[in-house]
């Protein structure tokens, strides 16, 4: 019988291995994981320059095969240079680097290989695209993210485009693979036809429980201590500072109850939205609530999350959320914004809250009052709920088989 020849998946859409992110983390944990597969090979494209762009430095074991192209986890990674011109660069990116992987298919003669792009954002080149790897026997899928058209940080012509953009791209890929239940069922509702039914696959994204880590950690207690807290004394919010993640309603509703324990956000620069919300709620009057930053040491991120009294998520776009699945892993308690997206991943190991007034409030007020037998119980419920339906190796796994055609 003929050996099954070595699948060659190409990756595209994260930006540069060694930095923080959703599809970055993605990218390394599946050539983590699968370093030493003998099915397949992995291709990863990284950003050579710009924003996020790839950092050797922190890759370890990483080997130079030439100036454009290095070995990491055995993943075959190909450095792509981008026109510095804001967000449109990460049009070109994606098409440039899904020429890289036609050119490396061509002069590898290439014939079964599967190129994974991660997100909607290069509509208008797709067809022509996935047609020129078509012609070399391979097969194009699409992660399409979550609803990144509904996000409130674009203006009407730019979600207009990502709309756009991803009707293209999800009815012209062979296969659809969706991080989320919720965003699978849209893609059959919005994009099936009578003549055709859109190919997809459910995949979650990936997580890990870090339980038990030294909370003697002298980066750690240095954070404590700088930043005036004490271990369990904080609520604790991770996530990018944009509209859609609900800072107005934590921020408001955590004025509104009457915890002593303090509330931080570790998030993203964004002094406009920052400006509208201290002249709208005053927040800064209040000394519970504290704005840190940002923090991409994930050790010392890990020991926040672990040592906080709970987590409050008030992301309501998308699919599977990273850092509520972080969350989950690490902290005792999680208060999420009640939509199917959260529900979904969260089920019964967390406590929900609406937008209205008054119900994150109430929910904080209960939160604090909550006995030990409770607390421990939630968190046993999230810590199972995770090693089960969302461990790195079930979802790594998981790949495999589709990758596979299995």
């Amino acid at each position: 019988m003929k050996e099954k020849a070595i699948r060659h998946v190409f990756l595209v859409g994260a930006k540069g291995l060694g930095f923080y992110g959703g599809f970055e983390t993605f990218v390394h944990k599946l050539t983590e994981y699968h370093q030493y597969n003998d099915k397949i090979k992995y291709h990863v494209c990284c950003k050579a320059n710009g924003e996020g762009s790839t950092a050797r430095s922190r890759l370890e074991g990483i080997r130079y095969i030439s100036a454009d192209e290095f070995e990491y986890h055995h993943a075959r990674c190909y450095s792509i240079k981008v026109l510095e011109i804001g967000p449109a660069q990460a049009y070109f990116y994606d098409v440039a680097a899904m020429n890289k992987c036609i050119s490396v298919m061509e002069r590898e003669r290439i014939k079964n290989a599967v190129v994974y792009v991660l997100g909607c954002r290069i509509g208008p080149a797709f067809n022509g695209l996935v047609d020129r790897i078509h012609a070399l026997g391979g097969e194009v899928y699409v992660n399409p993210d979550g609803h990144e058209w509904l996000r409130q940080k674009w203006s009407a012509p730019v979600r207009a485009y990502w709309k756009f953009s991803e009707s293209i791209m999800v009815k012209k890929a062979d296969m659809v693979i969706c991080d989320s239940v919720n965003i699978e069922k849209y893609i059959h509702e919005v994009y099936d036809s009578p003549s055709k039914r859109i190919k997809t696959s459910f995949i979650a994204y990936g997580s890990e429980i870090k339980e038990g880590l030294k909370t003697d950690d002298r980066k750690f207690l240095t954070w404590l201590k700088d930043n005036n807290l004490e271990k369990s004394d904080y609520y604790l919010s991770v996530g990018r500072f944009v509209p859609e993640n609900n800072y107005e309603t934590m921020i408001r509703e955590f004025m509104r109850s009457s915890s002593k324990k303090k509330f931080i956000m570790i998030t993203t620069d964004n002094d406009g939205l920052y400006r509208k919300l201290e002249n709208k709620l005053g927040f800064s009057r209040d000394g519970r609530i504290k704005f840190i930053g940002t923090i991409y040491d994930q050790e010392l991120l890990s020991r926040i999350r672990e040592n906080a009294y709970a987590y409050i998520h008030g992301h309501e776009v998308g699919g599977t959320n990273p850092s509520l699945l972080e969350s989950l892993g690490s902290t005792n308690l999680n208060l999420v914004c009640d939509v199917s997206f959260n529900r979904e991943v969260s089920g019964d190991a967390a406590l929900y809250w609406k937008k209205k007034e008054g119900s994150l409030s109430a929910l904080i007020d209960e939160t604090d009052a909550l006995p030990q037998s409770e607390i421990d119980r939630l968190s046993s419920l999230a810590k199972s709920r995770i090693r089960e339906k969302y461990s790195w190796p079930i979802i790594c796994d998981r790949y495999e088989k589709v990758f596979l055609g299995e």
